[in-house]
C-alpha cells in the first residue's frame, strides 16, 4: 500500500460520517472510526496548561507542570531546595492552591486573545497529574477550583466565553493518574490487578467532563504506567463513540495505555513535540510549547527560552506539509493572566493566517513536501492550487525549485500581493526558476514566511 493511497483513504474517512455504526470495545472497531472532517481542515489549535503548579511556576531546565514530582519524588536538588530556601519546613504542595487565586482569570479576555491566533480549537487543562480539578468535580471533593483557589468553576466559565463569543471548538485536557492518590498507589503496588483508582477517580471524572461540557476534543496523558486494560480505555472510548454527547463529533488521541501510544485511538499524538519531517500515513498532531522547556507558566524564563514568530512559523508549516495539526502551548499565570509574550505570539500567528490561511486551513499534503533544492520550502496544496511556503525570502531575484513542474498555461503569485504574477522560466534541468520582484516593503503582504501559489503545473 502506497503512501499516497493511505493519505487518500484518511481524506475519504475523515469527511464522510457513516451513521448508525456501533463501535465495539476493542482496537480493531475504535481504530476504524474516522477522525472528524473539522478537525484535519483546521491545523491550528491552542493548549493551554493551568493549575495548582501555576502558583511555584518554577522549572529548572524541566518543566513546571511536574514540579511536586519533581520535589517529592525524585527529589531534584533544584527543587529541594527552592523549596527550603523560600517555604517553611512543613509546607506541602496542597498549601500552593490556596494561591491559585486566578484573581485576573477573564473567560472573556481568554477567549479575544485565543481568538486572535487564527487557531480552530481549543484544548483546556481540566485535570493534571497532581489530581487538582479545574471544575467543581463531584469525585475529586475538596481538591478543586470551587472549593479552593479560584472558588470557580473554571472550565465551565471558559467554555462559555469560548462557545459565546468566537468560533472555535473547545476541547479539555485530562490526565488519566495522579501521581500521589493513595488508589493509585495501591493498585500500582498490586500491579495493576486492582483497578479501584479506575473506577472511582479516573473514569468518573472522564464520563464527567463529558457528559457536563461537551467537548470537541477528549485529549488524555498520563497513560504511562499502566496498560489499557487497567484504564478500560476501549471501553469508554465505545461509549464516547457510540452514546456520548458528543459522538459524532468528537476528536480524541492516542494516550490510552502503554503500547496504545502512536498505535491506537484517534488522532496520534506519538510524543511531545513530534516532528516526523516526512508525510504520515495516519492523522498526527505536533503537540509543542512556546515556551522550549514547559507546558506550565515559568517565572524563571528568559526571552531565549521562548519560540520566536519565525521558528513558530517554521514548526508550523513543517507539520502541516506532512499531514500534522499543531497544538501550540501556552501557560497561563497564577493570577489568571496570559503573560504578554503570550499574547503577542498568539497575535503574530493570527496576523500571519489572515494573509496565507489558503496554505493552511482545508489543505493537504502534495507529492513533495520540502523543496530539494530550497530546503526552507514546504507545499501545501487546496484542490488544484500548490502553494510553496517560504520561509526565507531569497536573496537573489530567482528562487530556484525542483518540485513544480510549469505547463504553458501556469501562473506564479504571491499571497496578499497585489501586484502583476511572478515571471519564471522552465529551465532544461527540471523544475522552476522564479523572478522575485523588488517588491518595496510597505508592499510586502506579511512580514515572514511569504506563499507562492501555482496553478496549472504539469504535476499539480
Amino acid at each position: 500500500m502506497t503512501w499516497l493511497f493511505c493519505l487518500s483513504t484518511l481524506v475519504i474517512l475523515s469527511t464522510i460520517f457513516v451513521t448508525g455504526i456501533r463501535y465495539e470495545p476493542n482496537w480493531a472497531s475504535i481504530d476504524s472510526r474516522p477522525i472528524p472532517a473539522w478537525y484535519d481542515e483546521g491545523k491550528l489549535g491552542i493548549f493551554i496548561h493551568f493549575g495548582v503548579f501555576s502558583v511555584p511556576s518554577a522549572g529548572f531546565n524541566s518543566q513546571v507542570g511536574w514540579f511536586w514530582y519533581y520535589w517529592k519524588t525524585l527529589k531534584l536538588p533544584a527543587y529541594v531546595d527552592f523549596m527550603k530556601n523560600n517555604y517553611r519546613s512543613d509546607f506541602t504542595y496542597a498549601d500552593f492552591a490556596k494561591d491559585f487565586t486566578a484573581e485576573f482569570f477573564d473567560a472573556n479576555q481568554w477567549a479575544k486573545i485565543l481568538n486572535s491566533s487564527g487557531a480552530d480549537y481549543v484544548v483546556f487543562t481540566s485535570k493534571h497529574a497532581e489530581g487538582f480539578t479545574n471544575w467543581p468535580s463531584n469525585i475529586s471533593f475538596n481538591w478543586n477550583s470551587m472549593a479552593l483557589g479560584p472558588k470557580r468553576d473554571i472550565v465551565g466559565e471558559l467554555m462559555a466565553a469560548i462557545r459565546g463569543k468566537t468560533k472555535l471548538h473547545f476541547g479539555l485536557y485530562h490526565c488519566l493518574y495522579e501521581w500521589f492518590n493513595p488508589l493509585y498507589i495501591r493498585d500500582k503496588g498490586n500491579n495493576w490487578q486492582t483497578r479501584d483508582f479506575v473506577t472511582k477517580k479516573a473514569l468518573p471524572g472522564l464520563y464527567e467532563i463529558v457528559k457536563t461540557y461537551k467537548p470537541d476534543i477528549v485529549w488524555s496523558d498520563g497513560d504511562y504506567e499502566a496498560p489499557d486494560t487497567y484504564w478500560n480505555s476501549t471501553g469508554f472510548l465505545a461509549w464516547l463513540y457510540n452514546d456520548s454527547p458528543v459522538k459524532d463529533i468528537v476528536v480524541t488521541n492516542d494516550r490510552w495505555g502503554i503500547g496504545a501510544n502512536c498505535t491506537h485511538g484517534g488522532v496520534w499524538t506519538c510524543r511531545d513535540r513530534y516532528l516526523p519531517g516526512k508525510l504520515q500515513a495516519h492523522k498526527w498532531v505536533n503537540a509543542m510549547t512556546i515556551d522550549r522547556q514547559s507546558w506550565g507558566f515559568r517565572r524563571n524564563a528568559d526571552l531565549s527560552q521562548y519560540l520566536t514568530i519565525e521558528e513558530i512559523l517554521a514548526i508550523f508549516v513543517q507539520t502541516v506539509s506532512c499531514g500534522g495539526n499543531m497544538l501550540m502551548n501556552v501557560g497561563p499565570q497564577k493570577d489568571g493572566i496570559i503573560a504578554p509574550i503570550f499574547e503577542e505570539r498568539l497575535g503574530q500567528l493570527g496576523q500571519w493566517l489572515s494573509v496565507n490561511g489558503d496554505a493552511i486551513r482545508g489543505t493537504r499534503p502534495w507529492t513533495t513536501q520540502n523543496d530539494t533544492l530550497a530546503p526552507t520550502v514546504w507545499y501545501t496544496k487546496k484542490s488544484n492550487m500548490i502553494y510553496a511556503i517560504v520561509l526565507n525570502w531569497p536573496k537573489t531575484d530567482t528562487l530556484r525549485l525542483a518540485a513544480p513542474v510549469p505547463s504553458t498555461s501556469t501562473r506564479v503569485g504571491l499571497l496578499g500581493y497585489t501586484g502583476e504574477p511572478f515571471q519564471y522560466t522552465n529551465p532544461s534541468t527540471g523544475g522552476i526558476n522564479i523572478t522575485i520582484p523588488p517588491i518595496p516593503v510597505n508592499k510586502m503582504p506579511c512580514q515572514w514566511a511569504w506563499v507562492l501559489t501555482f496553478t496549472n503545473l504539469q504535476n499539480a
